[in-house]
């Protein structure tokens, strides 16, 4: 397959570049930007000094005509406005931005403040969570990859929401994350001297992420109401883990949520499921696409602990997106993304 990377200067675009470049039935890639095409990939990342890629302009009818699968690494607002240029081609069309995973127009233009994409264009897109999404993302030509904090969050509730185990008015998710999740471009609050000894919460009740949690979860839960999200940025460079609190309609103990876990992601190659009484944290899963999940049950207040931890560069982002690719075209599910998580 041929494939194609917009915003290949990110860090979601980079890591993209990374999996591919290793990927068995991937022939060629070409690298997309549009404010630096003419470049080398090499120019903006050193580690990548040996490659000869160049950054190429902009052009969708020739990309959707030539290219087998096309993948939006951009910020909010761009692929909202390019995606409807690279349809009706023969490539696919996988966006990890947030800009076609809201059903709602008004619902993304409230929470991202940019204007959404045309209604056809979001009625087309697929929700990429594999693991609960297969049979649709197989057929699909148009894919809107999760987001990070909302791959770890709905990994971890799914079950429990599906099988009506959890109160759906009282869901809690406490959420940390690493520095690279703000993207590359410099802030702020992403700056060495703020960042180093420091952890901050940050977009309290106002994180872009919370309408996507809804969304999927009323889609397990008709009577779902909304959801406590809180994001803390933590002095690590990648990696997600959410914490979500619960209350249980019935008194179950740890080891039956547990089954309930395994039974649910039991063919699912890249969830893992921790023996009851174990916890995962993020180094577990550093460099992977694995979802590492442990639950664990408070007697006294029958209340639910779900830890669900992630890389957020690439099960929240690359590496999610190409397991969609690797369904939508027909390909075993794990080609490429094989890889034992990096320790230390």
């Amino acid at each position: 397959m041929k494939a194609g990377i917009v915003g290949a200067t990110g860090y979601g675009g980079v890591e993209l570049y990374r999996l591919l470049s290793s990927h068995a039935h991937i022939e060629s890639i070409t690298l997309y930007s549009s404010t630096q095409s003419g470049e080398g990939i090499s120019e903006s990342y050193s580690h990548l000094n040996t490659a000869q890629d160049q950054l190429q302009p902009l052009e969708p009818a020739a990309m959707k005509a030539d290219l087998d699968v096309i993948f939006l690494a951009t910020p909010a607002g761009v692929s909202s406005k390019l995606t409807p240029d690279l349809l009706g081609g023969k490539a696919r069309v996988i966006d990890l931005s947030g800009d076609l995973r809201l059903s709602d127009q008004e619902v993304y233009t409230k929470w991202y403040k940019k204007e959404a994409a045309p209604q056809s264009v979001l009625q087309q897109a697929v929700y990429g969570l594999p693991e609960w999404n297969k049979e649709s993302i197989q057929s699909a030509e148009l894919i809107a990859n999760p987001g990070c904090f909302p791959t770890a969050a709905l990994l971890g509730l799914g079950p429990l929401i599906k099988e009506k185990l959890l109160d759906p008015s009282r869901i809690v998710i406490d959420a940390k994350t690493g520095v690279s999740g703000a993207g590359k471009n410099p802030n702020p609050l992403t700056h060495f001297a703020h960042t180093q000894e420091n952890v901050q919460i940050y977009k309290v009740n106002q994180h872009q992420h919370i309408p996507e949690i809804e969304q999927q979860l009323t889609v397990w839960e008709k009577s779902m109401e909304p959801v406590s999200f809180s994001t803390h940025l933590i002095p690590m460079t990648r990696g997600i883990m959410t914490t979500m609190y619960g209350e249980l309609k019935s008194s179950h103990s740890t080891e039956q949520l547990h089954d309930c876990l395994t039974a649910s992601y039991r063919d699912q190659p890249f969830i893992r499921v921790r023996k009851p009484g174990h916890l995962p944290s993020t180094k577990d899963v550093y460099a992977s696409n694995y979802c590492d999940i442990g639950v664990t049950v408070d007697d006294r207040t029958q209340r639910v602990t779900i830890v669900s931890v992630i890389d957020n560069l690439m099960k929240g982002a690359a590496s999610q997106a190409v397991q969609n690719m690797n369904l939508a075209a027909g390909i075993e599910e794990t080609t490429g993304l094989l890889h034992i998580p990096v320790y230390p």
